[in-house]
């Protein structure tokens, strides 16, 4: 069946009011839309955000059924900026996914997190306080440098857990790309959730090949969001090199098969950006692939993307194509 045609590219989806695809998270069993909000988007990652900029993008989201914000506390000030987008806003109508950012990077704590349970603790904590709210619909370990002390008795993993059983988190998962870490996380059995990128989208497919992690996560039931769809914009239809610089991508191959694939959309009048986001909503075992929107504009375009089937063919001929 072509992915293309309704319902395929949807794959187990229900849409909202508006038209925007939803999926049910795993055994989560939270029904998130095919696109989270990524918060890194207005965290002046990618350029600068006023205040009042990011909430006024923060309540169109709302509007427009994109209510799942996935954020970290090391995505620039994208907390602060969620914090003031959400205030007076019930919180059964929003998903609020956080991170527990372990790479290295300096957090509002003043001091790199260590990969234990106190830290954990003490970090989601501290964020819950910052966001104004009372708990998180998920928190996920944010690239751990080394599994051991993070599964480790003591380790962060089990504050997430205690946190878990005290309803301050309801889901706890991971955020990395290593498969080889997906797997351990997955084998102790206290995963509900994960995310993996880079390794589904038009670039590269390694994620779902057979026997991989994302088969692994659907034989457990474990939610899936998908990072890099759009390859930090490359694969958005824009200028390749602007976005890349902008993206900060320096991939060479990646940035020259963009190229192709830009070429290809262009010369068939077709929305690379829908291409590339329909090419994997046709993966039902993935329930949401989390974009970084910085304006209004980039966000209905995303929505309009996900919510408008590709004409009969397209991704088929796509694929032929080899690009």
């Amino acid at each position: 069946m072509d992915a293309a045609t309704p319902g395929a590219a949807e794959s187990g989806a229900q849409r909202d009011a508006g038209g925007l695809p939803r999926r049910r998270w795993g055994k989560s069993e939270l029904s998130i839309p095919v696109i989270p909000f990524g918060t890194q988007g207005f965290g002046n990652n990618f350029g600068p955000v006023a205040d009042d900029q990011a909430v006024a993008l923060i309540h169109r989201a709302i509007e427009l059924g994109v209510n799942h914000f996935d954020c970290a506390r090391c995505y620039g000030d994208s907390l602060r900026k969620l914090a003031l987008g959400l205030k007076g806003v019930p919180r059964q109508r929003v998903i609020v996914s956080g991170r527990l950012c372990l790479h290295g990077h300096r957090s509002n704590l003043q001091r790199p997190l260590e990969p234990t349970a106190g830290d954990a603790v003490r970090d989601v904590e501290d964020q819950l306080e910052l966001l104004g709210i009372d708990y998180f619909d998920a928190v996920l370990i944010h690239d751990p440098a080394d599994m051991g002390p993070v599964l480790a008795r003591g380790g962060a993993l089990e504050g997430l857990v205690a946190l878990k059983e005290r309803g301050r988190v309801k889901n706890v998962g991971f955020g990395m790309r290593p498969h080889d870490f997906h797997r351990q996380a997955l084998a102790t059995g206290a995963v509900d959730v994960m995310l993996t990128f880079s390794d589904f989208n038009l670039l590269r497919q390694s994620a779902v090949a057979p026997g991989g992690i994302v088969e692994a996560a659907a034989r457990r039931d474990v939610g899936v969001l998908n990072g890099f769809s759009i390859v930090r914009g490359i694969l958005t239809g824009a200028d390749v090199d602007e976005a890349a610089r902008r993206g900060g991508w320096k991939d060479e191959g990646d940035i020259a098969r963009a190229k192709r694939m830009r070429q290809w959309a262009l010369d068939r009048g077709v929305s690379l950006l829908a291409v590339a986001l329909q090419f994997c909503l046709r993966e039902g075992r993935i329930h949401g692939n989390p974009l970084g929107n910085q304006n209004t504009q980039d966000l209905e375009q995303n929505v309009a993307a996900v919510s408008t089937p590709l004409p009969a063919g397209v991704l088929d001929e796509f694929t032929a194509a080899g690009l």
